[in-house]
């Protein structure tokens, strides 16, 4: 092999010296100005050229004179002597050629450093925040909930780390979000499963953490999971348990996920519960806006309380003991009890589960008096088999079909009518299924079925096949018709559709339809919700679940007589004297109304007196 020639070497070590970065550059540049005054102040003693001027001849002068030629070239006007001259032009030729390189590395240097603030890899020094690691439509709503529940706060803040640009970040939250308050949003970009990323977001000293599977991402599941797993096993983590919050949207990755998170992390079943909530709202029209209302942060959500004043009263008498909260069960001995028996103590070390417009709002009133004599003792009437008709499709609705099996009696029929190739169905027990290929977009389609026959409408969005937005207009179309068969048969068809955009349910507003289900924001709400309380992972299982108590809204009629003006109170005793809670009730005449939350209202005042007319519903907890 030969060896390196002197011009190699010398371009080896050039390449080397120039991969040090901006530092090393200015060190060159300033290493030739030296060489250049120096070689050229030699010559100008060798071969005598001083200028006319004697004071010039010393070292220091000519050394200086040439510095100040290099930086300044208006300094060589009044030289005199052409060898001078010719000496002072190359002095300052070569002192341009310095300078503009040397101008040009600061500027690009300057430039350099603006690119890499833009791109937001500076360490967060926040302390006590709420840290989002991934990057969906789903951080709107997750950010504005966050937003709405720091209002109280005096400082607050929100840390997002996403394999994005941060100042796209930073313009996307800012139009869709708005004004934020108190809540400071800080961007940074970085892979979230990357450990040196992960440390920018300083995860070590967040209040809480929640996971979100990056919208492009083929296999979402997997990279929340691999997140969780840079999280919990960083070698730099911290000795106390994290508080992670993730999503999961296949609930065959859910052992995988627990296997990872442990003890530290909770999970939200996407599909799951999505699939839950829309099959328990098709069933009871306005079960959607009270599930709303208990989610979000703006109105009344759920809080736990500790009374010791109330230790000793039976869960029904704590019921009555506040006038603006109300009751829906206990943490005792940390295990969650929604709607007890109403003679169930309330003991040292428990804490009630309360619905309240705001934590500082739960406080304690002298108990109301019932109207024991507006109370009915009417029944319910026996269940018949119910027809449901399910348009559209995506891969949530085995999931449901399975959640409604085990609600409606034996002898129910369901009704599917879709777009796709017949699929492969499993058999449920209560359930006639039967299959139908067509396009619900198409008002000849749903004239044939016969839809004023059903029960109920379930509206789905075919996110497996089609773009949020593709799919949520053949939503709004099939809305549309649905409106205009019930309004000129004059009928009432109950209807849940399947939003995936919140935006357009705004959109889906002018159908006056009562019920939407929009994925993405339920999702939201509820990672939003988990992550400023734990224990709420445990209510929301129950409430969401067909084992134990739920939320069902109810015939006024077996509650109170109808026509009759009573205080809340009342409705507590009449719900008592049937094994449940009573937390609100809806009005009939508002079902359609928006703007008067379809007739929804949630933890009234206890004090205040309504009358009751036949159609309207009382809001209660209560097994089915």
């Amino acid at each position: 092999m030969n060896k390196p020639t002197v011009s190699e070497r010398f371009r080896y070590w050039f390449d080397l010296w120039m991969s040090r970065g901006t530092v090393a550059l200015m060190a060159l540049l300033g290493i030739a100005t030296v060489l250049l005054v120096v070689i050229v102040a030699g010559l100008v003693f060798l071969f005598h050229l001083f200028p006319s001027d004697a004071k010039s001849a010393d070292v220091v002068t000519i050394l200086w004179n040439n510095l100040l030629r290099t930086l300044d070239p208006g300094t060589m006007g009044g030289d005199e002597g052409w060898g001078y001259r010719i000496l002072m032009l190359v002095v300052t030729i070569g002192g341009l050629i310095i300078v503009a390189s040397l101008i040009s590395i600061i500027s690009a240097a300057f430039d350099a450093k603006i690119e890499e603030l833009r791109k937001g890899r500076s360490r967060v020094l926040e302390e006590d925040h709420t840290l989002i690691l991934g990057w969906s439509p789903k951080v709107f709503p997750i950010v504005s909930e966050l937003c709405i529940a720091n209002q109280s706060l005096r400082k607050s803040s929100i840390v997002i780390l996403a394999d994005r640009d941060k100042v796209e970040m930073e313009d996307e939250i800012r139009a869709q979000v708005g004004n934020t308050g108190r809540t400071k949003i800080i961007c940074r970009t970085g892979d979230p499963m990357n450990l040196v990323d992960l440390d920018v977001s300083n995860p070590n000293n967040a209040r809480s953490i929640i996971l979100i599977a990056p919208e492009q991402s083929p296999d979402p599941d997997l990279d929340v999971i691999k997140t969780a797993l840079a999280l919990t096993n960083n070698p730099r983590r911290k000795k106390e348990p994290y508080h992670i919050v993730g999503e999961i949207a296949d609930a065959a990755n859910l052992e995988a996920a627990r296997l990872v998170g442990r003890d530290e992390a909770h999970w939200v079943l996407a599909a799951d519960l999505i699939g839950r909530i829309t099959v328990q709202s098709c069933r009871q029209s306005g079960l959607s806006v009270v599930y709303s209302e208990l989610l979000d942060f703006d109105g009344d959500e759920i809080y736990f309380t500790e009374q010791p004043t109330l230790v000793g009263k039976t869960y029904f008498e704590t019921q009555q003991a506040f006038s603006d909260s109300a009751v829906m069960g206990m943490l005792k001995n940390d295990v969650v009890m929604i709607n007890p028996a109403a003679e169930t103590p309330y003991e040292a070390g428990d804490q009630l589960i309360v619905i309240a417009e705001d934590d500082s709002t739960v406080r304690l009133d002298e108990p109301g008096e019932a109207d024991a004599s507006a109370i009915t003792t009417a029944k319910a009437p026996a269940q018949k088999p119910e027809r449901t008709l399910v348009l559209g499709y995506n891969s949530g609705l085995d999931g449901m079909l399975q959640e409604l099996s085990e609600y409606v009696p034996a002898g129910s029929v369901v009704t599917v009518l879709a777009d796709v190739e017949k699929p492969a169905f499993a058999t449920f027990p209560n359930l006639k299924l039967t299959f139908q290929r067509g396009d619900a977009t198409s008002r000849a389609v749903l004239d044939s079925l016969g839809v004023d026959k059903y029960n109920h409408i379930i509206v789905l969005a075919y996110k497996d096949t089609l773009d949020a937005q593709r799919a949520d207009s053949k939503t709004l179309i099939t809305l549309l018709h649905l409106r205009d068969i019930e309004e000129r048969s004059g009928g009432d068809l109950n209807i849940v559709s399947e939003m995936l955009d919140d935006r357009n349910r705004e959109l889906a507003e002018v159908t006056n339809a009562d019920d939407f289900i929009v994925s993405d924001k339920l999702i939201s709400l509820m990672l939003s919700q988990v992550s400023e309380n734990r224990k709420l992972t445990d209510v929301f299982a129950t409430l969401f679940s067909s084992d134990g108590s739920e939320v069902y809204l109810r015939p006024v009629e077996l509650y109170i007589k109808p026509g009759l003006t009573v205080n809340f109170y009342t409705v507590l005793e009449a719900a008592r004297r049937r094994g449940e809670t009573a937390i609100g009730y809806r009005i009939a005449a508002y079902a359609h109304n928006g703007h008067f939350g379809y007739g929804v209202r949630v933890n009234p005042k206890k004090g205040d007196r309504k009358s009751f007319v036949a159609g309207d519903k009382i809001i209660v907890l209560a097994e089915g």
